[in-house]
This record gives C-alpha cells, structure tokens and sequence, in this order.
C-alpha cells in the first residue's frame, strides 16, 4: 500500500513529522516498509522556456536551443529529444545541477557548439513519465523556479507492508482513521454529497446468486467525455500511489479504490447488450480481461454477464469488451460487495493478482457501498461531465456482524498491566466501534459490534490486540517475567533425537535436510505409494505430495552433489514421513486419518574409504559397509537382518542386496543397496547403499550394568558346517547361540570367521554346498573348562545346528 504524506494529511489533521508518523504507524501493527521522497535526489533543476530551436550544423538529430532559465538569462543548450520545440517549458539543469545517480552537468561542446546545461526527460529525473523525451513542465509554472519545489517531488511517500487481516488500511481513508485512533486528531472526510439525478435513464441488473454477491449497486451516467485530461493533482496522487495514468474514467475509478478501499469497474453502455446478470460461471466459459488474458471459466469463478455472456469476472477483473475508451461518452459505473470467500484464491488459478481481488478476499465495506458511488459520481461528473441517472441499490445478502465480548480481566491478564475502564471505552470510541457494558467489577465486559469495514474482529483476542495497540506497546510495564522452573527427569535408556544424530555425525555422515514435499513419482519409485497425501497449495507444481520415505529426498542429495563433482558422499536425515491412516484421531501431536512417523534414513556412495597410500586397493562400498553401520548403531540391542521374501520385495532395493532390520523380533527399518532400474532412472553411475530406521527402534538403550570379571582362561573351539547355500550364516548362529542344555552361560561369543563356497564339486562339498566357519569363545567364572565340561555343549550345538539348519560337521 503506497500513497502519499500530503495525500493523507489532507483526510486527517495531525501535526506529527513524517518520521514520526511513520514510527506511529509500524508500533501499530501496520510496519512502514518504505519511507522515501516521491523522486531520487536532485539538485540545480530549474523551469526552462525554449525560446528559439535551430537546428545543429553537423548533426541532424540535434538541435541548438535558446532557453530562459530566469529573469533575462537566456542559455544556449543542445538537445536530443524529438519532442524539443520552442514556447515549450521544460526541466533544465543548469551546470553544476546533479542528477539522480550522482551525474553531474558541466559546460561541454556538442559537435563543436557550446552547450551550457541540460534539458531533461522524465526519465533523467526519476519522474513518471510516458513521453519520448523532454518532460513537458505546466505552462502555468515560473521560468527559473525550482523544478523539484514547484512538482512537490520533495514530498515523502509512505509503502506499507499490510498483514493479511487488516483489509481496512488499503486506503488512504482507512489509514486516516488509523491515525486518528492512535493520535486523536479529527478527520476530514471526502465529499459524499448526493447527486441529483438528471436522467431517468437505469440499466436492468438481475443477482441470480446471492452466496456470490450481497449487495450490488451502480447507475447509469451518459454525455461524458472521456478524451479530456486527467487533473493533475489526481495524476499526483495516482504516481505516488504506483499507479499509472490511463484516462480519466479509468483515474477516477483507481482514485476512488486507493481513496477509500472501495474497488469498482466502469462499463462502456454502448457495448452492453441488454442487462446485466450476475451469477456462477459455466463450465467453459471463456473471457478476454482487461490485461489482454483470455479465461477459461468454471462453476467457481463469478461473472458479470450481458446478453452475449460474460464481460467481467467478479470481484477481480473487468472484461475487455466493454472496456472505455477515448470514444466512450455513456457508461454504467458498478460498485458491489462481493463475499471474500466466493473471491479467494480465484485470480491466483490464472497466475496473476489485481488490486480489486487482493481486496475483495480479504473483505471490502458492505455498508458505504452508496456513498463511495456518490463520490465517483461526482468525481465523473467534475472531470468528464454527462449526466447521472438514479442510483440502483440491491442489498441482498450482507454479513452479519456478531458482538463480541471482552473481559476487563482478561485483557489486563493477557496484556499484563492494568487499565481503567474509561482506557478501554476510548480506545473502542477512537476506533468507530460501538459498545456497551455488561457487569460490573470483577466481571465487567464490553460487547462490541465490530463496524462493517472491520473483518478481523471475531473474537475475545482482537479485542485485546486493540486495546493494546492503540495504548501503545511502548506503555507496557518493564517487569522480569516470573515463572517456576523446574528439572524434569531424563530417563538414561532414553535417546533424543539430537543424540542419534550425533551418533550418526560420529560414524561419519553429514546431516541434510529437505522437503517434507515430494514429487509424487518419487513416492511411487521409492516406496510403490499409490495413494500419497496429496497437498492441496503446493509450494511448487512438482512438490505435490508428502512424503513416507526419505529414500528419495536423500537420492536427490547424492544427485545434486555428484553434479559438483563429489564422488563420495555419506549423508543422513532424521525427520517425519507422512502416510494416510484411518486409525490414527486427533491429539495433540496428532491429526485425523494421517499417520506421521520419525525416522532415519542415511546414504553412502562411492568408495569405502578416503583414497590413502597405505591402501593397494581402494574398494567400492558395498551392502556390508553399509549394513556394519547400522549395526553400530543398533549396538546393544538384540538386532537381525532377514532377507525380503521373494514375493515381497522392497521397490527401490536390489532384491539380492538388502535385507529387513529387526530388532527383538520387530520389523524396524531396512537395508540395503539401491535397485538397477532406479539408479538407471535417477541417472547415478553407482548405486548407493541405503537404510531407514524408525526413531523408535533407535531411540532406547540398554543402561550397562555391572557384571563379575572371570578370573579363569578362556576356551576357544573351533566348528565348521558343511550347510545348502540357501542357508543364511545368521539362521547357522542362532542354532549355536540357542544351545541351552550343558551351558552354564559359558558361551561368551559366536563368530563366523570363514566362508567357502566351492565354484564345483571338491573338497567334500557339493557344488550346492557352502561351508561355514565359526569360533566359539567359552569361559566360566568359578573355575577352568575342562573337555569333559565343554564335548556335551558342543554335540548339543552341532545336534541343534542338524536339526534347524541341516547342517554336518565338515
């Protein structure tokens, strides 16, 4: 929101400097993004009157001028500019004179003819301007005066940046009245004296939907003249507003939206066919706008229509066909109250936005709908002549304005310091708001009625947020918050987050982090998601999904880094993933129908260790590495891997090289390598090795707990198993483990120290035989092992290794 100070000091009488009127206004909630002069300084500009124009000697593009910069000072100057022409007044600076951009103007030859100044564009000046060349100055205007004086360009304009609820300050009208509210100074509101009307003459006008538009006024004006110029103090005022100076309807309608937040279109009434309807879109519906956009509607755009079909898209855009122009002479002005919510939203499905829709969805006055018509009226009637017929006035459908009631105790408890009653009543009095008291003491309330331009007051909270804000956040007592703090037990079995992730970084991952928004592809290649939560305003066309794998988020970090030539990575992410879920109700943490769940998921690529001098061969990563790490950090905790069942593979895992993560018997995560075809389809010249891991499976611990040291040697046997190659080494190990009967706890350890698999028949294997060699490492506390102590162990293993793995002896 843009204006100007003068421009707003005209609506209220305040004495407050500019800078303390901007200061007023941010601690106010509504933030002064910008506060500078309307023009880039410049000095030793003046009025200049081009008095005589030859044309160069050596240059035809040139002329010499002869210009009256003051009382009997007459400079010879040469100019480029096409529009030069003598009796003209124009910007002339003066040697010495400095132009925006520090440019300064010195005596210099053009072509060997003195020039001893400088007459000046728009554009040179940093003024607005659609002129090809000079910067055509009033002929009212003093020769010799100064220019930026004399153009008021030393005037300070104001850019606010406006929260979304506060739909009353996108105007100059409504930031008077803010100023008056927190200043008390009174104000000077425009003009809204009826005008009579001269002609009969009304345009039919039938509201079909009522859930579209609640109120729907105009009238018509026929004889105006719209190729007359627009005033210069309204061009002012639209510039310093950033808008641009079309034509004087035109002006007059963007004046009127910038001056009192009331947008509203003019249509050409010759080029009306019939009424006009106002209604729902239909499917396929098509309509050229003003920006030369041509739409394709549907059921959820509103629409002005004639006989012909639809000429303006409600509340946002008027149409081009009916649009004014230089040979307009009747018109039918229109000023509604469109429901913001049959307006959110809508420009934005066309990619652009307008000042009336940016209006209408956040909430336009219902009530001065005939005032504000008035004020264009004759704004129309002053400037283009014609004459006014009756206004045409349908109230239809208008929001309710539902009291609200505040507190006294609640807002000096919310605010933190007390204030009387008669504070509150003026804050309220100095807003426009009307209210009355309820109770007394203790539980004296205020029910307040918010006024119509008022859509942000809906309960107890904005209330209090008024109060303050009008007091003043600077009158706020400065007192230490109070507070009783106290040490909550953290359990040592249990992990934060922040912790496994440093256990991570520790085993040498670098974390990232990503969009919890994914491309949908991503969920249907990395986690054969059909059914994604599907987001219903993405941040960007190709994020339109949530996430329920990290798998692919990590892949696009290799992806991005190897495009930076770094060829071996190891990353990870902890963070939610997001699936549907009909179990899963509404909690604190919690949200109906959908199941979040924290994980890990990390990502190593390229080779097993940093290249080094001592190492002859520099391996590739491979499913083992990756399958250490996570038993790293599953150290501690009754931790297997079992291979996906063949009819159940993980989609975006080599089916050969991965495998699922238990831990006590519970699924918890997997891992594995990368499948071909994804690696292929994500253009990676390896396949990286991948896990994931549910939080909850990482975030326990086993607290240590002491345990007597033996004093007596230990005993080591050996035992190698001739198995079928189908055979898993863990299936092996977990026979041996499970021995129970002669195991007095002797059993320290079980480790696979070889295996061998023959490429053919040999050695007592079959070609579909592998063997399996594992060390055991017994050892009991109260006294040495003897054979006669271990041999029943040890035939017990072998028996249960037969039994469960169809193992022998080798």
């Amino acid at each position: 929101m843009q204006f100007t100070e003068s421009w707003l000091k005209s609506l209220v009488n305040t004495d407050l400097d500019t800078q303390a009127l901007g200061e007023k206004l941010t601690m106010a909630g509504l933030e002064v993004e910008e506060l500078e002069p309307l023009t880039p300084e410049f000095s030793g500009v003046v009025v200049g009157l081009v008095v005589k124009k030859d044309k160069h000697p050596d240059a035809d593009r040139l002329s010499v001028c002869q210009v009256q910069v003051g009382e009997g000072d007459v400079r010879q100057i040469v100019c480029g500019a096409p529009n030069v022409a003598e009796g003209l007044k124009v910007p002339c600076a003066l040697p010495g004179a400095v132009l925006p951009g520090g440019f300064n103007i010195k005596p210099t030859k053009m072509r060997g003819v003195e020039s001893g100044g400088m007459l000046c564009s728009g554009k040179e000046l940093g003024i607005p301007s659609d002129v090809d060349g000079l910067h055509i100055l009033d002929t009212s205007l003093p020769v010799g005066g100064n220019v930026r004086d004399l153009l008021g360009l030393n005037e300070m304009k104001f850019t606010l940046k406006m929260t979304p609820n506060r739909a009353d300050c996108l105007s100059v009208w409504g930031v008077a009245r803010e100023v008056a509210a927190l200043t008390g100074a009174t104000l000077n509101p425009p003009a809204f004296t009826p005008v009579a009307a001269a002609i009969g003459d009304t345009l039919p006008v039938t509201v079909e939907n009522t859930d579209l538009c609640g109120r729907f006024a105009g009238r018509v004006i026929r004889g105006v003249n719209n190729a007359v110029k627009t005033p210069q103090w309204m061009v002012e005022r639209l510039e310093g507003a950033g808008q641009r100076s079309l034509s004087p309807l035109v002006d007059i309608s963007n004046y009127v939206m910038l001056e009192l937040g009331r947008p509203s279109h003019v249509f050409d009434l010759d080029k009306v066919q019939g009424g006009l309807t106002v209604r729902w879109a239909r499917e396929g519906e098509q309509l050229t706008l003003l920006n030369e956009m041509t739409v394709t509607l549907n059921p959820r755009f509103g629409v002005i229509c004639d006989a012909q079909g639809p000429e303006a898209l409600a509340g946002i855009m008027g149409g081009n066909h009916t649009a004014v122009n230089e040979a307009t002479t009747n018109i039918f002005v229109e000023a509604a109250f469109w429901h913001p919510d049959a307006i959110v939203g809508r420009a934005r499905e066309f990619n652009f936005s307008s000042d009336a829709s940016h209006r209408f969805e956040r909430g336009v006055d219902f009530q001065s709908i005939p005032e504000h018509l008035e004020r264009i009226t004759s704004l129309i009637l002053e400037i283009c002549g014609g004459q006014a017929g009756p206004v045409q006035d349908q109230v239809l459908s208008l929001p309710l304005r539902q009291p609200v009631t505040l507190r006294h105790a609640r807002a000096e408890s919310v605010i933190g310091m007390p204030f009387t009653t008669e504070q509150i009543q003026t804050v309220f009095r100095q807003l426009g708001f009307v209210f009355g008291l309820e109770g007394q003491g203790a539980d004296l309330r205020y029910v307040v009625t918010p006024p119509s331009y008022r859509f942000d007051i809906e309960i107890e909270e904005d209330l209090i947020e008024e109060v303050i804000r009008v007091v003043g956040y600077d009158s706020l007592p400065l007192r230490a918050p109070l507070g009783k703090l106290s040490m909550l037990p953290a359990p040592e079995s249990k992990l934060s987050r922040h912790a496994i992730r440093r256990q991570v970084a520790a085993m040498g991952y670098q974390e990232v982090v990503s969009y919890s928004f994914t491309p949908e592809q991503w969920e249907t290649d990395f986690n054969a998601n059909t059914d994604p939560v599907r987001l219903l305003n993405p941040i960007a066309s190709h994020l339109s999904v949530m996430r329920s794998t990290l798998l692919g988020s990590l892949t696009g970090v290799l992806k991005h880094n190897l495009g930076h030539r770094v060829d071996r990575l190891r990353v990870f992410e902890v963070a939610r993933v997001f699936e549907k879920n009909a179990k899963v109700g509404n909690g604190p943490q919690t949200v109906a129908g959908f199941m979040q769940t924290w994980k890990l998921g990390g990502l190593a690529y390229g080779l097993a260790d940093q290249l080094q001098w001592g190492a002859s061969n520099n391996r590739l990563l491979d499913f083992f590495d990756i399958k250490g790490d996570v038993e790293q950090l599953l150290a501690g905790k009754k931790v297997e891997f079992k291979a996906f069942e063949a009819n159940t593979p993980h989609p975006a895992l080599h089916p050969g090289r991965s495998a699922q993560v238990l831990v006590n018997n519970r699924v918890v995560g997997f891992v594995g390598e990368l499948h071909p075809k994804l690696a292929h389809a994500q253009d990676l010249p390896l396949a990286p090795m991948v896990f994931e891991l549910l939080l909850d499976g990482l975030n326990t611990r086993k607290l240590p707990a002491y345990t007597d040291i033996s004093k007596q040697p230990a005993v080591v046997r050996d035992l190698a198993f001739v198995v079928d190659q189908q055979v898993r080494a863990a299936d092996l190990k977990k026979a041996l483990t499970d021995a129970k009967e002669g195991n007095q706890g002797w059993v320290k350890s079980v480790i696979l120290f070889d295996e061998f698999v023959p490429k053919d028949e040999g050695k007592g294997l079959k070609a579909n035989e592998k063997s399996l060699a594992f060390r055991l490492t017994l050892q009991a506390s109260d006294r040495s092992l003897t054979d006669a102590d271990i041999e029943p162990l040890l035939n017990h293993m072998i028996e249960l290794a037969g039994q469960r793995c169809a193992a022998r002896l080798r």
